[in-house]
C-alpha cells in the first residue's frame, strides 16, 4: 500500500457472505471497532449499506461528535468502503481463504483526506495501525471457528 494507507490483514473463520452482512450494518459497528471511538450508528441509516449510501456514527475521541458517511466502494461480499468530509476512507476487502474462512483487509486510506498534514501531526497513522489490529481481532471473536 502507499505512504498514506495503512492496512492489516486477519483470518477469520468466516465466510464472506457473513462478515459482509456484520460490515454492511451500520448498527454493528460498534461491535467490531477496536479504536473505541465509535458508539452508535444515528439518524435514518440504512438498515444495510449500499453504494451511495449515506449513514452517521455517534463517535468519542475525546469528546463526543458525530460523524456523516458515504459508502464509496462497494461489491456484495467483498468490498465495502466509506468516507466522510475529511476525504479519508475506511476500505474491507475480504477474499475466501477455503474452508469455509477469509481472509479481511481493513485500510485506513488518508491519501484522499483534504488535510493530509494534520493527519500525520495527529498521529492517526501509527493510531489507526493499532486500532485496525484490534478490530481485526474483535471481528475475528464474533466467529470464533
Amino acid at each position: 500500500m502507499g505512504t498514506r494507507q495503512v492496512s492489516r490483514s486477519a483470518v477469520v473463520a468466516a465466510a464472506p457472505e457473513q462478515i459482509f452482512a456484520l460490515l454492511a450494518d451500520p448498527a454493528q459497528h460498534p461491535l467490531i471497532d477496536g479504536s473505541g471511538t465509535v458508539r452508535a450508528s444515528r439518524g435514518s441509516a440504512p438498515a444495510r449499506l449500499s453504494l451511495g449510501a449515506r449513514f452517521g456514527m455517534e463517535m468519542r475521541m475525546g469528546a463526543p461528535y458525530r460523524i456523516q458517511n458515504t459508502v464509496v466502494e462497494f461489491e456484495e461480499n467483498r468490498l465495502i468502503a466509506w468516507r466522510h468530509f475529511s476525504g479519508h476512507r475506511w476500505r474491507w476487502l475480504l477474499e475466501p481463504a477455503g474452508d469455509g474462512r477469509t481472509e479481511v483487509t481493513e485500510t485506513f486510506d488518508w491519501s484522499t483526506a483534504r488535510s493530509p498534514l494534520a493527519i500525520r501531526l495527529l498521529g492517526f497513522p501509527r493510531r489507526n495501525a493499532e486500532a485496525i489490529e484490534k478490530t481485526l481481532a474483535r471481528l475475528g471473536g464474533m466467529f470464533p471457528g
